[in-house]
């Protein structure tokens, strides 16, 4: 079993059952939500089996929480918030980037159509919102639920804004790897950074080491991102998509390191293949290689590990409990060594 399956296992049943509250409406609306989330096939009948997302961002915030002294029962809501918020964002990015299957099944749009699945995404969001309620049910003080709502509307604002630019670089081939950095600050850093800080909040009150782990958090989510991006190209089948990110055109980071760094020839296959409007296997296979030539993968295997290891020093120097430190930093080295 790995590792992140070991740590996290004390706290993922008690997420599953917070979501389950959350989704249990009985209207069509929440029969594809639960649909999306795994829980129901298309007729919204119940489907066997657990909850198919890696819980990663909840379960970091629960541990957060332990980590600094608190309990981490009390913060089950907000955990259960975030998850909710990574799925909205989930729901309408396969909306706008045309992904037909996620998590080896149809999207929401693939099944129902866009103007449903964009009501089911705002759907999801709102839940995240009433989720995070909960915590006046945990005796969490007022204005601490106020603040932990404060930190999940900006969170999603700054999702927004990195979708926006997402979507914005896709016709651009001019890109820099500073553009796509500030891009996945976020698209993917926000809500890592929210989930740490989050839990840490809900456990202490010393703001030192809530911003540490904030930033551990952060730093960590553009580390994470990096290795998608990785594994979006050359990671195959196993991460749960229909296909690779290239020949969806994607400008993950190996793509953009090169755009930086081809000339001649090179720079003209590039071009060339973000040109077409619907390249094949072959074509994809030929920037594959490209890529690995021009040494993309190992420049983005090295940044990764400098966030991850900034990651680790933010960690190490919080004020956090050695125990737990050293959990955090496993399950972490985990989380950017996957292969999948």
């Amino acid at each position: 079993m790995p590792l992140t399956t070991l740590v996290f296992s004390k706290y993922q049943s008690d997420i599953v059952r917070e979501l389950e509250e959350v989704l249990s409406g009985g209207s069509p609306l929440f029969e594809m939500l639960r649909y999306h989330v795994g829980w129901a096939d298309e007729e919204g009948k119940t489907v066997a089996g657990g909850y198919p997302g890696k819980l990663l961002r909840p379960s970091f915030c629960l541990m957060c929480c332990e980590a600094v002294g608190g309990d981490w029962r009390q913060a089950l809501p907000a955990a259960a918030s975030v998850e909710l918020l990574h799925n909205f964002s989930l729901i309408h990015d396969d909306v706008e980037d045309c992904s037909a299957h996620r998590r080896h099944r149809r999207t929401l749009w693939n099944v129902w159509g866009e103007a449903l699945a964009i009501n089911a995404g705002d759907a999801m969001h709102t839940l995240a919102e009433i989720a995070m309620l909960g915590l006046t049910s945990r005796n969490v003080p007022p204005e601490r639920v106020i603040e932990a709502l404060r930190i999940s509307n900006q969170t999603c604002l700054r999702l927004c804004e990195g979708q926006h630019l997402d979507l914005s670089y896709e016709k651009r081939l001019d890109i820099t790897v500073e553009d796509y950095l500030n891009m996945i600050r976020g698209k993917t850093a926000a809500l890592f950074e929210c989930s740490f800080g989050l839990g840490a909040l809900l456990g202490t009150e010393n703001q030192a080491v809530i911003e540490d782990l904030r930033r551990c958090g952060h730093l960590l989510g553009l580390a994470f991102q990096i290795k998608d991006d990785v594994l979006g190209i050359w990671g195959g089948e196993a991460i749960g998509k229909s296909d690779n990110d290239l020949l969806k055109k994607k400008k993950t980071l190996p793509v953009v390191y090169a755009l930086e760094k081809a000339a001649g020839p090179d720079r003209t296959l590039l071009l060339d293949y973000y040109a077409k409007q619907t390249p094949d296997d072959d074509d994809a296979g030929a920037i594959r290689s490209l890529l690995r030539r021009l040494d993309a993968a190992e420049y983005s295997e090295k940044l990764g590990k400098d966030y991850y290891a900034r990651a680790l020093r933010e960690l190490e120097e919080s004020g956090v409990v050695r125990d737990a430190r050293e959990s955090l930093a496993k399950v972490a080295s985990l989380v950017i060594e996957r292969d999948s």
